[in-house]
């Protein structure tokens, strides 16, 4: 009998992992469309949440900035890049160590990013309910 309760600890796990899965998945299709529908791109918009989401401070630097992307180096560059060039986010010169740039993001974008943001709430909730739900939450 012991095998068979490992079998459905297993199974229940499983389900679990899926319904996690899934709504995460649901959370991230709804958040694509919404950053699609302001004129961004997911990974702008991401870009844009974690240069606000900084604690104490208004900037990243590119090194910041690739750890919460989980991305190269080089091609968080290459986002801050265009990112630049549509106006989003600004560069600075880091005042103690002139080897490091610091990423702000701009006035206008940050009142997109409110916007879009407030939009990722119901979804978030959602996400939430099933996270509490199979026990996965924190």
């Amino acid at each position: 009998m012991a095998g068979q309760d490992i079998q459905d600890a297993v199974c229940v796990d499983f389900e679990r992992l899926s319904q996690f899965r899934y709504r995460l998945r649901c959370f991230l299709r709804v958040s694509e469309d919404i950053c699609r529908e302001h004129g961004l791109t997911p990974l702008q918009y991401q870009l844009m949440l974690h240069l606000k989401g900084q604690p104490d401070r208004d900037w990243a630097t590119i090194s910041e900035l690739a750890e919460r992307l989980q991305s190269r180096h080089h091609g968080v560059v290459a986002l801050v890049n265009r990112c630049e060039a549509a106006g989003l986010v600004r560069r600075g010169p880091c005042p103690t160590d002139q080897r490091q740039v610091r990423v702000y993001l701009c006035a206008d974008a940050e009142a997109v990013l409110e916007q879009v943001a407030t939009l990722h709430q119901p979804e978030l909730t959602r996400l939430r309910e099933v996270l509490a739900m199979t026990g996965l939450s924190a």
